[in-house]
């Protein structure tokens, strides 16, 4: 069984098969995959030099086959599918391997954004992937590979859909850039966090980088990653000669480096766009006697969302407690009337006070639980990268809830009687997540840390019975209201100290528990914070618009060395005179920059209005509305702002354009239009992931966008450039078998409309392979995109360089 083998001793992809297809003829625009009916001896033929090669692990051609992409198209899916199993099969079979070797249906991106970025909804992703799955388990294959992935929420539809269709090993690539982030925004702690939670058999990286660029991001998946790591690099980097398409790494260097990334901890290797069989047969010669490195498990616990992980286990993590109706009239009434911009104010409140993880509590009486828990994890995870909390009783609302969460998420909760641990532990050992373990069972809340004590280490002993390592599971000791329980916080105090001894897991508490009934609430709450952080608390449940327990929160930190030169501290209170923090919040409405920064689209709505009983409409484009897109741009560019962020920013400054239209009209409140831009994925691509993120960018910066989609003929976007007098288009490009469709639209582009300039960018192009092709710009990223557009047309009149369409 190949799930057995992994770890244990090195295994060897394959290498690229589009730009051998390529070789062979293969036109642009023209699907890789129908080959699998129309060529098959081709197929054929290139799986058999990699079985010889040494390769024994061997991708279907199936990358692109999925019914997105094959809708309207003449060939049959299925037939397809099992056309590419079997091809695999007969490669084997002609090359003469005794060995045994494993055919793995390779499953590639849709292409699309899914919902809320982009149109594709969650489920219908899901769906898509199954179809295929399903067609390729019966057709034979022996492994699920899901690679060259850069959306954390698109990965977790795929790899569920191979958990709900079948039974087979499952494996995951993602693609990196130079900085170890994806597309997307997510790093390698929040990838290694989803994907072992979600319960893959082996995780890594391939395309879009070298070998030797691929060196850091090994290094971090090695230190956080409990599973076999797959690395699979590109032959180096495109080099355009003569209209071919050549890559800049040799067999034998390829060879070597792949040799040393062995040595540093791949477990699992083989090559991506650009390698060929010599590639592989020099990697193998050079790496197949060498020793497996030693897949060890990592203690960390983990909660992350889809750009950020959080660790939970050495300096006390915050969890906010505001989104909760408990106690809280004002939030009672907001989920009561559906308000949730309210409820995303409350959240980046907290992430603004200093939280780390939130806290999602819904549950009312009179609403329907399920409904408004999905809804408030979605619109909450688009406006803030905080890993979240599911908080709920109901069993549907968390099934639900994590289902559709973009991350690893901490559920709260599981306590020790068998009816809630058979109910929960299914839910964490499907979807991944950091459990919360309540000390009660049938016999209520010991009174005893003894008891107590031995309600966690059941809890923790049947999450392992259910497949969940202890690192996944997290204590909740209680915290026992001292007003009627006087030796509560002590008993708490000491289970505390002897879950983290005893069971080695970390721990959580709901702090001002301890405090309820009495007066003064915040001095009793923030000795108790500071005595359970001392104790061996991991997550505090607090308010961090509470000054009490920030300033207990910031002093443990600084006094135990968990605040580097005390440099938060500093920060927060070295402007304070009269000792009130930073951190405090003082209510009210909050500007309408901030409300466009944080995509609030109430707030923006409201904001606008107020400014425009004191000032003109132009005034305020150019001094809260331009100055709060340029903030939004910069933290996309720095990774401080997510996609989903800056989305919701534009939806916000979309409203805020529309009420100064709406209530001036003419030409101020209108904003004169900036000079028009084409973007188009080009011919024989579909995937049109980083040109969204460009127009959401160029729309942010006023730009008027004309949008061809995907899979576009040059013909189309010169015959569009010649009509709308455009002069500036934007190619994108994902796959290597595409580029050349980019040089012919330059090409066309040159001589129809030679004043029109050219900007490209994805993930198979560099600045050498740009120039060669005529480009006049290569975008490394959504943002240079953007600064190359503003250089371009600077020479119009000020008031185009700053206005909306």
């Amino acid at each position: 069984m190949l799930r057995d083998r992994l770890g244990k001793e090195l295994l060897f992809f394959d290498g690229g098969m589009g730009t051998l297809l390529q070789e062979e003829g293969l036109k642009p625009g023209e699907l890789p995959e129908s080959w699998n009916i129309e060529k098959p001896e081709v197929i054929i033929d290139i799986h058999r030099q990699y079985a010889q090669a040494g390769s024994r692990i061997l991708l279907t051609n199936t990358f692109g086959a999925n019914a997105l992409k094959f809708q309207g198209t003449r060939y049959c899916l299925q037939e397809v599918v099992e056309a590419a199993v079997d091809h695999v099969r007969q490669g084997i079979r002609r090359s003469g391997c005794r060995e045994e070797c494993y055919i793995a249906l390779d499953l590639g991106p849709t292409g699309k954004l899914l919902k809320p970025m982009g149109d594709l909804g969650f489920e219908e992703a899901c769906n898509a992937y199954k179809e295929v799955i399903r067609y390729g388990e019966k057709a034979g294959a022996d492994l699920i590979h899901i690679e060259t992935m850069s959306d954390t929420y698109e990965v977790k539809a795929a790899v569920l859909a191979a958990k709900e269709a079948s039974d087979l090993p499952v494996s995951v690539t993602m693609i990196f850039d130079e900085k170890g982030k994806l597309l997307t925004g997510g790093d390698v702690p929040s990838v290694v966090a989803l994907l072992e939670g979600l319960g893959v058999d082996a995780l890594g990286i391939n395309c879009g980088l070298g070998p030797a660029q691929m060196l850091p991001i090994l290094e971090e998946l090695t230190r956080y990653a409990s599973v076999p790591i797959i690395v699979k690099p590109n032959a180096g980097l495109p080099i355009q000669k003569e209209g071919e398409v050549f890559y800049d790494i040799s067999p034998e260097t390829f060879a070597e480096i792949m040799g040393e990334i062995t040595d540093k901890g791949a477990c699992i290797i083989g090559g991506c766009c650009g390698t060929t069989p010599e590639h592989i047969r020099r990697m193998i010669r050079v790496c197949k006697d060498k020793t497996c490195p030693k897949v060890l498990p990592k203690p960390h616990t983990m909660v992350s969302s889809y750009g950020k992980a959080v660790l939970l286990g050495e300096k006390p993590v915050l969890i906010g407690e505001r989104i909760n109706p408990t106690g809280k009239k004002l939030f009672k009434q907001a989920l009561k009337e559906h308000n949730i911009d309210y409820i995303l104010k409350e959240g980046i409140t907290q992430q603004d006070g200093g939280a780390d993880i939130l806290d999602v509590n819904v549950g009312l009486p009179d609403i329907d639980e399920v409904r408004m828990m999905t809804e408030v994890v979605r619109e909450l995870q688009s406006v803030t990268s905080l890993p979240l909390q599911i908080d709920t009783v109901d069993a549907e609302a968390m099934e639900q809830a994590m289902r559709i969460y973009n991350g690893k998420p901490m559920i709260n909760s599981v306590n020790g009687k068998q009816e809630s641990m058979k109910e929960v532990f299914p839910l964490v050992r499907k979807y991944g997540g950091v459990v919360v373990g309540l000390t009660i069972d049938e016999d209520g809340i010991p009174d005893t840390a003894e008891g107590r004590v031995q309600i966690a280490r059941k809890i923790v002993q049947t999450a392992a019975e259910y497949g969940i390592a202890k690192k996944d599971v997290v204590i909740d000791v209680l915290a026992m209201t001292i007003s009627s329980e006087p030796m509560g916080a002590a008993v708490t105090l000491e289970a505390l100290r002897r879950v983290r001894e005893e069971l080695g897991v970390c721990t959580v508490l709901g702090v001002s528990n301890i405090s309820f009934g009495l007066p003064g609430r915040g001095i009793i709450n923030s000795h108790f914070f500071t005595m359970a952080m001392q104790s061996g608390l991991s997550a505090g449940i607090i308010n961090p618009s509470s000054e009490d327990m920030m300033r207990a929160y910031h002093a443990f930190c600084a006094l135990m060395g968990y605040d580097g030169n005390c440099a938060s501290y500093i920060r927060t209170y070295a402007q304070q005179a009269t000792g009130q923090s930073s951190s405090a919040k003082s209510g009210g409405s909050i500007s309408l920059q901030e409300a466009i920064e944080k995509g609030l689209k109430e707030e923006a709505y409201q904001s606008t209005l107020a400014l425009l009983k004191e000032t003109d409409g132009f005034t305020i484009i150019q001094k809260h509305l331009i100055p709060a897109l340029d903030a939004v741009g910069k933290g996309f560019e720095k990774g401080s702002l997510f996609l989903p962020q800056l989305l919701m920013s534009a939806d916000s400054a979309k409203i805020a354009f529309g009420v100064l239209k709406d209530r001036l009209g003419g030409e101020e409140g209108q904003a004169k239009k900036k000079e028009p831009v084409i973007l188009a994925t080009v011919k024989g691509d579909i995937h049109d992931i980083g040109k969204n993120i460009v127009k959401v960018l160029l729309e942010n910066y006023g730009f008027d966008v004309i949008d061809l989609g995907k899979d576009v003929a040059p013909e189309t976007i010169v015959e569009t450039a010649l009509k709308r007098q455009v002069n500036l288009v934007g190619l994108s490009a994902l796959m290597t078998t595409t580029v050349v469709s980019m040089e012919q639209t330059i090409r066309l582009l040159r001589e129809k409309k030679p004043d029109c300039k050219v900007m490209v960018g994805g993930a198979v192009l560099n600045q050498e392979y740009a120039d060669s092709i005529g480009a006049d710009f290569y975008g490394k990223d959504a943002m240079q995109s953007v600064y190359y557009t503003q250089r371009l047309f600077e020479g119009k009149q000020k008031q185009e360089e700053t206005a909306w369409q």
